[in-house]
This record gives C-alpha cells, structure tokens and sequence, in this order.
C-alpha cells in the first residue's frame, strides 16, 4: 500500500510543528522557532530605530525636549542593569545543574548509558551513534522498520479489515518517520532544526494508536502480532525518552548563549543610554544638530534595547519549545477533546 493512501482517520491529531499550510503560518513558525535568535533580536532593533523615525516624522513625539529624554535615559539605564541581573541569575540556575557529587555523575552516567544499551539492542547495532542526531536517526529508522513489520505480521497472521486499518497506521508512521529522516540527514546537532524536527515528530499519537489497535484485538491476536506491536511501542518510548534528554541539553546550551550575548550587548546598551543623557547634559540643549537628533537618539534607543530584543527571541523559542513538548507519553493536551480516530468509552458488554 503506498504512503498516499492513508486514511484521514489515522492521522496525526498530536502537534507536528513542521507542517505549514500558508505563508503566514511559515513566517510565524520563523519568527517562533526556526530563525536565528540573533538575526530576529537584531531585526526587533532596527524595528525600533525605524519606529522612532517614523513617531518623529509624523509628529507624535519630538527629541528637543532635554529633560525628558534624560529622564528617559536614566530609566533604561535602571532597566538594562536589572535586566542583566537578571540573566546572571538564569545563567546561575543553569549552572548548578552542572554541579554534581560524584555518586550523582556516576548515577547520570549509568543513566545514559542503560538507555544507550536498550537503543542499541532495540536497533540491533553493535553501538548506538555518539551524535544526537546519529541517535535519532537511527531510532526513527527503527521506527519505520517496526510499523511496516507490523504491517506485514498482521497480514500474515490476522488478515481482513484489521490488517488493512494495522497497514494503513504504518504507512501513516511511514509518512513522519521520512519527513523527520530527510531533515536530521541535512542537519547536525547544535542547529535548531535538529530539535524542531525531533519535536515535531508525533510519537505520543502514534503510541496511543499502537496501544489502542492491540488493546481493541488483543484475546484474538498472535504472539507473533503482538510481540510486533510492543517492539514498535519500545522504539517509539525510546525515540521519546531521546527527545527528552536532548531538548534538555539543548536549550542549556541555548540559554548559556543567551546569558553570553546579553552581557555583551548590556554592556554597549548602558553606555549608550548614558551618551543619551550626555547629548542633553549642556545648558544650551542638545550638543548636535536638531536635524540629526532624530537620527541619534533613535540609533542610541535601538542599541539600548537590544538586550530586551535578545531576551524576547530567546524566550519566544525556548517557551515555544516547552509548551508543545509538555507531556511526556501518549497524553496529548494540544489535542481537541472530540479530535482523534478513536471512540473510547466503557463497553458495559465487559462486565
């Protein structure tokens, strides 16, 4: 059966962050998870400067008055040193789980590398793959290996309406599994797009529907149909637990960046809100020209905010990110309560 002969009834009603249907959508998604956190701070900034032309232009506000744009300036001086203050107390929360007693490393060491085994034995490889996204490949690829034995154990031993619904979920599986396997080959681990497309992929649907097809058959299943169903379940838990440890890992990586590039821009966002204050500090009003005053304080403004800017981008990805991976396991919150292929009620017919 091919992938496009799927029916609309097994189809993902979980989140999958990498479909788009139009522009706006794919422009949204951008700005929210997929463009580089700098480029969108530094496009928050000059969206600043122009605004301050533009209000400037039009008459709305005016940069002659020197005692309310020093009043101004000292403001987002006392804004930008909280503002540090406050990712120094980020990057102190990221850091001391970075501290451990030797008895907790070794317990995280032992962690991983258990989880590591079970990849390994679940995939049939001599060793798992060091890089994260080697990992997840490979468990995506064991993923769509396990949903079409599926297909073909339950053909062989089942047969009728039950193995074409069984063909038609593992074609659906097949379709996800191929969109996130042609994004990791393309991508390495340290890039957003390694994660986007391991969030993206709805592995919490596809355990519900593996769980809920064996469950509706299982006194009149083969052994060999359901052992076939819970070695696709296992994959799929462990392509989850994956997930979990890198998104985890990542966005430390991802916040300590932020702390890094905060301090670098709080340091030229204070000296600028002074030299604000410095350009009116003269009895006789500002120190330069009325025609590029304007110009000035508007570029001045636009360096203050860019900490703000920073902390805007980062924080739209990294709360993004943690609403739509905020269950773990086949329970789907994003999922409209009537949505879903299944109607699960208790069969009075069981008692």
């Amino acid at each position: 059966m091919e992938p496009s002969e799927v029916d609309e009834t097994l189809e993902s009603h979980g989140t999958e962050i990498g479909q788009r249907t139009n522009s706006l959508t794919r422009l949204w998604e951008w700005v929210l998870v997929d463009g580089n956190r700098v480029l969108i701070a530094t496009l928050l900034s000059v969206a600043v400067f122009v605004l301050f032309l533009f209000l400037n232009e039009v008459g709305i506000i005016a940069f002659v008055n020197d005692d309310s744009t020093t009043r101004l300036a000292g403001g987002m001086i006392a804004g930008t040193f909280s503002l540090v203050t406050l990712v120094v107390s980020i990057n102190q929360l990221i850091l001391s789980r970075e501290f451990a007693a030797a008895g907790e490393a070794r317990d995280q060491l032992e962690g991983v590398m258990e989880f590591r085994r079970d990849v390994e034995g679940e995939a049939t490889v001599p060793a798992a793959p060091a890089s994260p996204t080697g990992l997840l490949e490979l468990l995506v690829e064991t993923i769509h290996y396990r949903a079409h034995a599926l297909a073909e154990t339950v053909a062989d031993n089942e047969g009728g309406e039950f193995a074409e619904l069984v063909a038609k979920y593992a074609n659906t599986v097949g379709e996800s599994t191929g969109r996130v396997e042609d994004t990791l080959e393309r991508t390495r681990f340290g890039t957003f797009t390694a994660l986007s497309a391991a969030i993206g992929y709805d592995d919490a649907w596809q355990v519900y529907a593996a769980r809920h097809l064996r469950g509706s058959r299982r006194d009149s299943l083969s052994d060999e149909t359901l052992a076939a169903f819970d070695e696709l379940i296992d994959a799929l838990q462990l392509f989850n637990v994956a997930r979990e440890h890198f998104k985890t890992t990542y966005l430390q990586r991802e916040l300590t960046q932020f702390s890094q590039l905060t301090i670098y821009a709080g340091v030229p966002a204070i000296i600028s809100a002074m030299l604000i204050g410095f350009i009116y500090a003269d009895f006789g009003g500002p120190n330069i020209s009325v025609a590029l005053l304007p110009y000035v304080v508007s570029a001045l403004v636009a360096v203050v905010v860019s900490p703000l800017a920073l902390l805007a981008a980062y924080i739209l990805r990294t709360a993004t990110v943690a609403r739509r991976t905020a269950s773990v396991g086949p329970m789907l919150p994003q999922k409209d309560p009537e949505a879903g292929p299944f109607d699960v009620s208790y069969d009075e017919g069981d008692e």
